[in-house]
C-alpha cells in the first residue's frame, strides 16, 4: 500500500498536469474562426521545442515504458528490438514526415487519407486508409489505460475494486475535458511535464538501482543466472525475428494517425528534420527502461504470472524512497495521458474528414466539423474506458498486436505514394486487402504471436508477421499495377503536384542527389 509521501508526490505531478492543461489555450493563440486544422493541429504552429516534446511524448507511450521492461524481465535480449526500431524511425521521420508535411500544408490536408485521396483520386482507397488508422488506434488507446492501471496497482497507488476504477475514470476525465476544449494544444503542454518527469525520475532510478545492485556487471550477471543463460545474447534462431520486428515496427509506427497528427502540427519541414535528429534522446530513455527490466530480474522481483509489465514498478516500490517512487508512477501516468489524447484527436479527425464529410455531410461548415470531432474524440475515450473494464487485458494486447500488422498495410499507399504515383489505386486496394487478410491469419494462427514461422523443415525462419504480410501486399500492388496499366484501366486524377515517377535531381548548391 502506498504511503503518504508517495501519494502526495503522485498527486502533485498529476495536479500539475491538470493545471498545465487548463493553460493550453495560451499556447500560440490564433485569432481565427474555429477550424479542424486549429483544433486538431494547433494551426500547424509548433516550433522545434514543442514538436520534439509532442512527437516524442506521442511515440513513446506509457505502455511502451512498461511492456519493453516487462519483455526484458521475461525474455532478456529479444525485448531490446525496440531500441533499434526507434532508431530506425528517426531517418524515416526525417524523410517521410517533412515531405508529407509540405504536401499537406500546400493542399490543406489534415490526415494521411486526405493525401491518399489527392494522390490517387480514389475515395475507396482513402476510406480504407482512414478506417485502418482508426481500427489500429482504438486498442492502442485502451492500452494506455492498461499501462496506468498496471503501474499504479504494482505500486500500491491503485485502490482495489470500484474505488480504483473511479480513480482511473477521474484521471481520464480531466484529460477528456482539456482535449475537448483545447484540442492538440492540451497534450502539447502536458508533454513538457511528461518529458521533465520521465527524464528526471528515470535518471534517478537508474542511478539508485546501479548503486544498490553493484553496477551494470552484477546486474547482467544476476539476470543471466535467473534466465538460465546469457541475458543479452540472441541465439541465431532469434536474429531474423529480432531484425524483422525492428524494421517492420519502424515502418508501421509512422503510419499511425496519432504520429502523423503530431508531425502535421509542426510549423514547417525544417522543424520536423531538426526534431527527427533529436528524437534518439527518447530512445535512450527506452533503453534505460529495458535495462530496468533486466535489473528487476537480477534483484529477484517476482512479478505476478502473466503480469511481467509490473516488474519495474515493483522494483521501484522496493528500492526507491517513497517520494521518488511516487514521481516515477506519476511520470508513467502522465506518459499515458499525452499519447491517449493525441490518439483520440487523430481518430476523431480521420472520422470527420474522411468519413463524415466525404460520405455523410459534404457541406459541413468548419465549425460543425470541429463540433463533430470533439464529440467523436470524447466518444473514443469513453469507449477505451469501457473496453478496459469490459474485456480482459489480454484482449487489448492481442488487438493492439493486430493493429500494428494492420497499420503497416497502408504503407504502400502513403509512404510509397510520396515518391511515385505509379501504383494503380485498384492494385493498392487489392494489396491492402491481401495484406490485412494474410497478416491477420498469420497472427491468429500462431496464437497472437507477433513472429510467425515461414518455410518448412525442423527449424523454419521466424519473422515479423506484419512484414511478411507487407511483402505480399507489395507483390500484389506491383503485379496488379502492371496488369491494370497494360489493360488501360483508368485511374483518378493526381492533384498533389508530386512527380508521377521516382526521379533523382541534383541540387546545384550542394551537388547532392535528392528524390
Amino acid at each position: 500500500m502506498a504511503d503518504g509521501a508517495m501519494t502526495a508526490t503522485f498527486l502533485a505531478v498529476i495536479g500539475g498536469a491538470s493545471l498545465l492543461a487548463v493553460t493550453a489555450r495560451r499556447l500560440r493563440p490564433v485569432d481565427r474562426l474555429p477550424s479542424l486544422e486549429g483544433w486538431a493541429l494547433a494551426d500547424r504552429s509548433l516550433g522545434p521545442g514543442w514538436t520534439w516534446l509532442l512527437l516524442g511524448g506521442t511515440i513513446f507511450t506509457a505502455y511502451t515504458f512498461t511492456a519493453v521492461p516487462g519483455l526484458a524481465y521475461g525474455n532478456g535480449a529479444p525485448a531490446f528490438f525496440a531500441v533499434p526500431y526507434t532508431v530506425i524511425v528517426c531517418p524515416l521521420a526525417f524523410v517521410l514526415l517533412s515531405r508529407l508535411w509540405s504536401v499537406a500544408r500546400r493542399h490543406g490536408y489534415i490526415t494521411a487519407a486526405d493525401f491518399v485521396r489527392g494522390r490517387y483520386g480514389s475515395s475507396p482507397l482513402a476510406l480504407v486508409v482512414a478506417l485502418t488508422g482508426i481500427l489500429a488506434t482504438m486498442p492502442y488507446l485502451a492500452l494506455q489505460l492498461l499501462g496506468i492501471r498496471a503501474v499504479l496497482t504494482a505500486g500500491g497507488v491503485y485502490p482495489r475494486g470500484a474505488a480504483g476504477d473511479l480513480v482511473l475514470v477521474a484521471l481520464f476525465a480531466g484529460l477528456a475535458v482539456a482535449t475537448y476544449r483545447h484540442g492538440l494544444r492540451a497534450p502539447t503542454v502536458i508533454s513538457a511535464l511528461k518529458a521533465v518527469a520521465v527524464f528526471v525520475s528515470l535518471t534517478a532510478v537508474t542511478w539508485l538501482v546501479l548503486a544498490r545492485l553493484g553496477g551494470p556487471g552484477p546486474v547482467f550477471d544476476g539476470a543471466a543466472r535467473r534466465l538460465g543463460g546469457p541475458a543479452l545474447l540472441l541465439s541465431p534462431a532469434q536474429q531474423p525475428a529480432y531484425a524483422t520486428l525492428a524494421l517492420g515496427s519502424a515502418l508501421a509506427l509512422l503510419m499511425y494517425p496519432h504520429v502523423l497528427t503530431a508531425g502535421f502540427a509542426a510549423d514547417g519541414p525544417r522543424t520536423l528534420r531538426k526534431v527527427s535528429v533529436a528524437l534518439p534522446a527518447w530512445t535512450g530513455l527506452l533503453a534505460l527502461f529495458g535495462f530496468l527490466g533486466i535489473a528487476a530480474l537480477a534483484a529477484g522481483v517476482r512479478a505476478p504470472r502473466g503480469g511481467a509489465e509490473a516488474a519495474v514498478p515493483m522494483l521501484v516500490d522496493r528500492l526507491m524512497p517513497a517520494p521518488l517512487a511516487g514521481l516515477v508512477f506519476a511520470a508513467i501516468t502522465v506518459g499515458a495521458l499525452v499519447p491517449a489524447a493525441v490518439m483520440s484527436i487523430a481518430a476523431a479527425t480521420s472520422f470527420v474528414r474522411n468519413v463524415y464529410v466525404e460520405y455523410v455531410h459534404p457541406t459541413a461548415t468548419p465549425k460543425r466539423q470541429v463540433r463533430i470531432a470533439k464529440a467523436v474524440s470524447l466518444t473514443a475515450k469513453v469507449g477505451a474506458v469501457a473496453f478496459v473494464f469490459g474485456l480482459r487485458d489480454q484482449d487489448a494486447v492481442n488487438l493492439q498486436l493486430l493493429g500494428g500488422v494492420w497499420i503497416l498495410q497502408i504503407f504502400p499507399a502513403v509512404a510509397v505514394g510520396l515518391f511515385t504515383g505509379w501504383p494503380h489505386p485498384r492494385a493498392l486496394l487489392a494489396g491492402w486487402a491481401v495484406g490485412m487478410a494474410s497478416g491477420t491469419y498469420l497472427v491468429v494462427r500462431e496464437g497472437f504471436s507477433s513472429t510467425v514461422p515461414l518455410g518448412t523443415g525442423a527449424r523454419p525462419l521466424e519473422v515479423y508477421a506484419g512484414l511478411a504480410a507487407l511483402l505480399l501486399n507489395l507483390a500484389v500492388v506491383v503485379t496488379g499495377t502492371a496488369v491494370l496499366t497494360r489493360l488501360g484501366v483508368p485511374r483518378g486524377a493526381d492533384t498533389t503536384g508530386l512527380p508521377s515517377r521516382l526521379t533523382v535531381r541534383r541540387r546545384p548548391e550542394t551537388g547532392a542527389n535528392t528524390p
